[in-house]
């Protein structure tokens, strides 16, 4: 009955020391407080903490994604449009994002929030939507520069969604239509300057020619005569015809005056 007592208190010194010895993992750092005064980090790894006199914080090194909420967004030439995006950052310096700032995720998130509508704002709708790459890396760059004094590198932000009010994705539609009209017109005239340009020097050889414009009509003749069984008036050119009627006027003359 003597060493219950002392054995309590030994056990309750063992849980004691078990409780101040921590273990961090490779990605965690513990900022230390020693009464209330920053000390420096610990991990990753084992080590002590003094009971009731340090107290630390942990703060993870690991990239985080987070989604930057829907903004309403008034672009530079007056366009109301809904955007969101994510932001991945990952904190550098894990004393400064635990004594500078109250919550760094928080106000991070804060910062991504005012930058987007004010980065999106001073852009055209065709620059938000053609150049979003030179964008995100403007973002990237403001919200950077901002978090750094909190020991947080922000390395990427992508706009992931614009949405467009129902008259303006209509407009863009007809807009779209009309280009298209317009590229197919272009191309069916080109076709047909090439075209006439073709026929152009092709009537040039068959002038200086004639027998290859006979031969293209008995062609012809042949290709029609052969893919329908019907009975085809065909023009026939004089040229072919010319010789045989001169032959017929010389037999005639001949005979006239063979009677004479």
């Amino acid at each position: 009955m003597v060493l219950q007592p002392f054995t309590v208190i030994i056990g309750l010194i063992v849980l004691f020391l078990l409780s101040s010895v921590k273990v961090l993992r490779e990605y965690e750092r513990a900022v230390l407080f020693r009464l209330g005064r920053l000390v420096g980090t610990r991990g990753p790894g084992i080590f002590i903490l003094i009971p009731l006199v340090d107290r630390m914080v942990k703060v993870s090194l690991r990239t985080i994604a987070m989604d930057v909420p829907t903004q309403d967004v008034i672009t530079k030439d007056n366009v109301s449009v809904k955007v969101n995006a994510v932001l991945y950052f990952r904190v550098l310096d894990p004393a400064k994002a635990v004594v500078q700032v109250e919550d760094y995720l928080y106000a991070t998130s804060q910062i991504a929030q005012t930058t987007l509508r004010s980065i999106l704002g001073q852009a055209e709708l065709d620059d938000l939507l053609a150049e979003r790459d030179k964008l995100n890396r403007e973002l990237q760059a403001i919200i950077d520069a901002q978090t750094e004094p909190w020991g947080i590198k922000v390395t990427l932000v992508e706009v992931k969604h614009v949405d467009l009010p129902q008259e303006m994705q209509r407009a863009m539609a007809k807009q779209a239509e009309a280009e298209r009209e317009r590229r197919a017109k272009v191309i069916h005239a080109t076709g047909e300057f090439q075209a006439s340009k073709t026929l152009a020097k092709a009537a040039e050889i068959m002038a200086e020619h004639p027998q290859s414009l006979q031969l293209r009509y008995l062609q012809t003749l042949s290709e029609i005569a052969t893919e329908n069984n019907s009975t085809i008036v065909f023009p026939l050119p004089i040229e072919l015809i010319k010789p045989i009627i001169e032959t017929v006027k010389m037999v005639g003359s001949k005979k006239e005056g063979e009677k004479k």
